[in-house]
């Protein structure tokens, strides 16, 4: 079973960037969750799943995974980019485009 370390993205909710400087190491599902048949619930026996670990930095969590010889897998975040965008621009002589007003 790998495991997957990577920074969680921030909520697109909020415009905080609360819980997603850490870096989360937590285990892919070694196979499909299954439906029991009594209730109908979502099961699954593999309690790895529940396991989500943080870390500071994204060293710590690699030397976690390779001191207890867990394979994992690194995915690095994507930084989104910021374009810069002025309300003056509005009003510019050259501006792309009509005024619809």
């Amino acid at each position: 079973m790998t495991a997957r370390i990577y920074r969680p993205s921030r909520n697109a909710m909020q415009s905080g960037n609360a819980k997603s400087e850490r870096w989360v190491l937590d285990f892919a599902p070694d196979h499909a969750k299954g439906v029991d048949p009594l209730m109908g619930w979502t099961s699954s026996g593999d309690t790895r799943q529940q396991v989500k670990l943080a870390f500071d930095s994204k060293e710590e969590a690699v030397t976690y995974a390779r001191a207890n010889g867990i394979p994992f897998e690194l995915i690095e975040p994507k930084d989104p980019k910021r374009r810069t965008i002025s309300y003056s621009d509005n009003f510019r002589f050259n501006r792309v485009g009509q005024w619809t007003h």
